[in-house]
Order: C-alpha cells, then sequence, then structure tokens
C-alpha cells in the first residue's frame, strides 16, 4: 500500500476526509458519496475517529474496506485519548496485517467529566509508539492554524506542533478560512526549523448550524464578510456559499504553494465535485 509520504514527495495530492457512519441511512450515505466520487482523481483518502475511540470498530472496518476497494490508500485516524498502550499496539497490529500504512496520530478530545485513564497525554507520544512499530507505517499529525483551542498561547503552541512535525512525516490542518492563517503557520513552523509537508484541510460547509457548532469546538474563526454573507441565507443558498468559500480559499492555497488539499466531504459529494471541477486537474 502506497505511502502518503512518497505520494507528497512525488507532487501535490488532493484527499478526501470521511466518517464511520452511525445508522444504516447514514451508511448508504456514505456508499452514495463514494460511488459518486469515484472517477476522481483521489490521491488518498481519511477516516476519522470518534471521541475516546467512539468510533474505533467502525474506522477499522471502514479503512481496510477502502483500502481493499480503492486503489488510492486511505488513511486511519488514531486518537490516545482514552486508550492504553495495549489497545494502541493491538490495533497497530491489526492496521499492519491488513495491510494499512498510513496513520494520522491525533492527541482526541477528553472526555467532558475529565476522567481520562489512558496512558497517553498528547499526540506525540502516539506518534512515538507508530515509529517503533514494525509495520513500518507512514505517520500524519494534525496542525490548527488559528492554534489549537487548548494551546496555552500561539509560542508554545507552534513549539509543541513543530516538535510532533518532525517525528511525523506530513501534517494535515484543521478547517480555517484565510489563505493568511496558512501561510502564517507555515512561516512560524519553518522559523522552528520544521519543515515537513502541511497539508491545508478545507471545509465545505452545508449548513450554518454545523459551521458554528464546528468552528466553535476547534477555534476557527468565521470571517465577518462570511457572516454577513450567510446572515438570513436560505438553506440552498447556504451549500452555494459553502462551495464558492471553499473554492476560492483552495485557489488561494495552491497559489500560495500548499502541497495539497484535503477535502472534508462530510460523507457528501455533491460539494465535493463542484469544488473539484473548478479546480481542474490535480496539478
Amino acid at each position: 500500500m502506497t505511502r502518503i509520504s512518497d505520494l507528497l514527495a512525488a507532487g501535490r495530492t488532493r484527499s478526501l476526509e470521511f466518517f464511520p457512519p452511525r445508522t444504516e441511512d447514514a451508511e448508504a450515505q456514505l456508499r452514495r458519496a463514494l460511488t459518486d466520487l469515484a472517477d476522481l482523481d483521489t490521491s488518498f483518502a481519511s477516516v476519522t475517529y470518534g471521541a475516546l475511540g467512539s468510533t474505533r470498530s467502525r474506522t477499522r472496518d471502514l479503512v481496510v474496506q477502502l483500502n481493499a476497494e480503492h486503489s488510492y490508500p486511505t488513511m486511519a485516524h488514531l486518537t490516545c485519548v482514552g486508550h492504553s498502550r495495549q489497545q494502541i499496539q493491538r490495533l497497530l497490529d491489526d492496521y499492519a496485517a491488513s495491510g494499512v500504512r498510513n496513520i494520522l496520530a491525533l492527541g482526541g478530545d477528553p472526555p467532558d467529566d475529565g476522567d481520562d485513564t489512558g496512558d497517553f497525554t498528547y499526540a506525540h507520544e502516539l506518534v512515538g509508539l507508530i515509529r517503533d512499530h514494525p509495520g513500518g507505517f507512514c505517520v500524519g499529525v494534525a496542525a490548527h492554524p488559528e492554534v489549537h483551542p487548548r494551546s496555552p498561547d500561539r509560542a508554545s503552541d507552534r513549539r509543541h506542533l513543530a516538535d510532533k512535525l518532525r517525528e511525523a512525516d506530513f501534517a494535515v490542518t484543521q478547517f480555517f478560512f484565510r489563505v493568511e492563517e496558512y501561510e502564517r503557520l507555515i512561516e512560524e513552523l519553518a522559523a522552528l526549523g520544521a519543515t515537513k509537508p502541511v497539508i491545508p484541510g478545507v471545509m465545505p460547509f452545508v449548513s450554518v448550524p454545523g459551521l458554528r457548532r464546528m468552528s466553535a469546538m476547534n477555534g476557527t474563526a468565521i470571517p465577518p464578510e462570511l457572516e454577513r454573507r450567510l446572515e438570513g441565507a436560505a438553506d440552498a443558498d447556504v451549500a452555494e456559499i459553502g462551495i464558492a468559500t471553499a473554492t476560492e480559499l483552495c485557489e488561494g492555497l495552491l497559489a500560495a504553494g500548499a502541497p495539497g488539499l484535503h477535502l472534508y466531504t462530510l460523507n457528501r459529494s455533491t460539494s465535493v465535485r463542484r469544488i473539484w471541477e473548478a479546480l481542474g486537474p490535480t496539478a
């Protein structure tokens, strides 16, 4: 199975993110999206991992299935919060035996009650465990252009991210809305000697409540001009605004030299196809 680091070394990538369905209707929606997006020149895909591993088995099953069904590799998200070292080791053994070679190592969100009984505190500890595994995994990490919501300040956030990125092969960012946020992130990491590829994540939102909820969770600022466009917009118009906003951001990121684009599909295909077609062939 192809390593994402090799894809990045060969040229600009364009990738898709999915999440494991929890219901039969959600399963059907995901399958429709996968079918509709099958003809795109996708570099790789990724599958998210629920809080405290709540979708652990679903993530594992979907990653293995997609790797078997598609010519491109699918990366498994993996969080360390709430897990023992033994649990992570067994899951890595399973992935290695199933031919999965790409892992996105995440810290994960702490439980609401603060009762985390896992063996890990930070994502870099998970990166180290994955690196020591004989499976030969390619390891990605997460980056927050606007600073991780739990970071005490920007300087410490960038130091920790730079240290983590040096141990990994690449990073994928949380979604954001301004090219300048990405450019500043790259400059700050370079100043700390961290120059591994950082793939910007772009989310073509489809609803205002969903956008605001996820932005609040991730510490993503919604630009005032975008808020004004969304104010009073009909539901059908919101999706169109999401497509236009994401397309413009993608164009700006490519012009700024981003090594690829990672589109958060929300398990839907329409917005992704529109953006992909507007951008033209993968460079």
